[in-house]
């Protein structure tokens, strides 16, 4: 009897933990189904034409000033359905403790990306104007602040506008509001160089610091005006982010000349800078996102946070000749 009773529970279990392996299966299913397949970083406008009508698809018009954009650009003419977020007035940047262009609070990154109609499950894909490297860092910074906050799913539109229109697609006209969704930040700090762990490493090491600007800022000749002093962060290596970036098309270049440029940068763990941390984020989208650097991160207070405290080093071949230049009006 004791035998018929062991068996029976041993049938039991077996069938509870089939149950439970059928049921673990069925959730993981779904959750890829959920999850949807990978977004590629950059996406073609043949694709995107393809898929506007894709359930989460999120299609964000970032024009601003920046690239050259009035405030009425986007009713003039944009993709179909797409929702408009000026970039540089929207709130992207923000001025804390007297210092601007800084990351935005959790609570302010969430309004405005729900605002947007944009949640966790969204795939948002980006459209600048594609008229400059300017431009560009504008999607670039964006699509960073983007997987900072936990959207798994971004993409954006590699020759932004212009090559949609360069395709032949249409364009619609007139505002288009989206509706506000419920966003929920779930904050990725790897990605995140704050200027403590920036100190450490001019101090110490363990990063290769990358300047993203060009060689006349880093050499102490020009200054951006948010900027308190001439010059770069002590033992930086220098890598314009206009060096990734074919003028001609307005796209990034194809991907094995970006390995080629890129390819001075010593393995491991790189943080990329600039004035605001914005042609920077242009150097750690292709660092991390086309080139596969997982341990690449942006310090997006960049100089302007680097030269609000005095005591920080700079490095400097700016002479008194330059300012000299400067007093007389002959230079930067």
């Amino acid at each position: 009897m004791r035998k018929i009773f062991a068996t029976r529970q041993i049938s039991a279990l077996r069938r509870l933990g089939a149950a439970m392996l059928f049921s673990a299966a069925l959730a993981a299913s779904a959750a890829g189904a959920h999850a949807g397949p990978i977004a590629e970083p950059l996406v073609s406008a043949q694709w995107l034409n393809g898929h506007r009508g894709d359930r989460g698809l999120v299609v964000l018009d970032i024009r601003s000033a920046i690239d050259g954009s009035k405030p009425e650009a986007f009713a003039q003419g944009h993709i179909p359905g797409a929702v408009h977020s000026d970039y540089d007035k929207a709130g992207w940047r923000v001025t804390r403790n007297n210092v601007p262009f800084m990351v935005p609070t959790t609570l302010e990154l969430e309004k405005l990306i729900g605002d947007l109609g944009i949640d966790e499950t969204s795939h948002v894909v980006l459209v600048p104007a594609g008229v400059n490297v300017l431009d560009f860092g504008s999607a670039a910074r964006t699509y960073w602040t983007l997987k900072y906050v936990g959207i798994a799913k971004v993409s954006i539109l590699d020759g932004g506008l212009a090559a949609w229109k360069a395709a032949g697609f249409k364009l619609d006209t007139g505002a288009h509001a989206p509706s506000p969704a419920i966003f929920s930040a779930t904050l990725d700090k790897s990605i995140l160089a704050e200027a403590a762990e920036v100190e450490k490493i001019e101090a110490s090491g363990g990063a290769t610091l990358i300047d993203a600007r060009p060689a006349s800022f880093f050499t102490g000749k020009e200054k951006a005006p948010n900027v308190a002093a001439y010059g770069h962060i002590p033992g930086a290596l220098s890598l314009d982010s206009a060096e990734f970036y074919d003028a001609a098309s307005n796209r990034l270049k194809p991907k094995a000349e970006l390995a080629t440029i890129a390819s001075h940068v010593q393995p491991g763990s790189v943080v990329s800078y600039c004035n605001t941390g914005h042609w920077a984020a242009t150097d750690w989208f292709v660092l991390h996102e086309l080139l596969g650097s997982k341990n690449a991160k942006l310090y997006a207070g960049s100089m302007v946070e680097w030269t609000s405290n005095a005591s920080r080093p700079i490095e400097s071949a700016r002479t008194k000749w330059d300012d000299l230049k400067k007093k007389l009006g002959l230079g930067s």
